[in-house]
């Protein structure tokens, strides 16, 4: 989800911080109804479903939420979501992709052409910003779920390309079609993930710092304040003063 964005690792107030655990929880729940509804309601046989209820864990989002999306599934029958990506340029000509899940995809174009807009940037047509990125699978763990040593051991052994660790957690990357074969190997050692996505990874990265890296910081808070939006990527990096 949005939440999980490189640029989205900064402090905020308590007040903000509460909404925007309101507003990941939303969306989390969102992606656990649709993929609840566009197959099967077991987990173990969907594994959109199955992904989007351990990212929601891994938000600590109560386990009664959890159900109360997946039920709300029967009773969304006439509520048709559609995947929809945008792309564009913001602030400093940082590249921007948008993925967007949505059951009006006009009130959803308009508002994101106007936040684009109203922030100096400007939305493009599919493949404008795309070309900036690589599109992988990227699967996520907590550090205190396995050693490095361990996870690198496996993640090669499951067909991954790469194994990267930090200070906080593992993140694997592979070809995007293998993500659930990968997946599937993981689980056999590995219960709990922080989440599991085909991203854009860019290729190369734009420094932006000082006033710009507030103002380009406030446009990507907006595009993830919008109900629609479930996950952004750029290729922004924060530099330093």
């Amino acid at each position: 989800m949005a939440g999980h964005s490189h640029w989205a690792g900064i402090k905020h107030k308590k007040g903000k911080a509460d909404k925007q655990r309101s507003n990941l929880f939303s969306k989390l729940s969102k992606e656990i109804t649709v993929a609840a509804k566009l197959g099967d309601k077991n987990p173990d046989m969907n594994a959109r479903l199955r992904s989007a209820i351990q990212a929601a864990r891994s938000a600590n989002m109560p386990k009664d939420n959890i159900e109360r999306a997946i039920h709300k599934s029967s009773n969304t029958k006439d509520d048709n979501f559609e995947d929809i990506r945008y792309e564009g340029f913001g602030p400093d000509k940082i590249a921007v992709i948008v993925e967007t899940l949505t059951n009006n995809k006009n009130r959803t174009a308009s508002q994101i052409r106007t936040i684009f807009q109203k922030n100096g940037g400007s939305l493009g047509t599919q493949g404008s910003a795309s070309h900036n990125f690589k599109q992988l699978g990227v699967i996520k763990i907590n550090k205190t779920e396995i050693s490095e040593e361990k996870i690198f051991e496996i993640a090669t052994e499951s067909g991954a390309n790469e194994c990267i660790s930090n200070n906080e957690l593992h993140e694997i990357h592979c070809d995007k079609i293998e993500i659930y074969n990968v997946k599937k190997n993981l689980e056999k050692t590995i219960n709990n993930f922080i989440s599991t996505n085909i991203s854009w990874i860019p290729k190369n990265s734009i420094e932006v710092s000082g006033d710009n890296l507030k103002i380009a910081l406030e446009f990507l808070e907006e595009l993830e304040e919008n109900d629609d939006v479930q996950n952004i990527y750029t290729n922004l990096s924060a530099g330093i003063n």
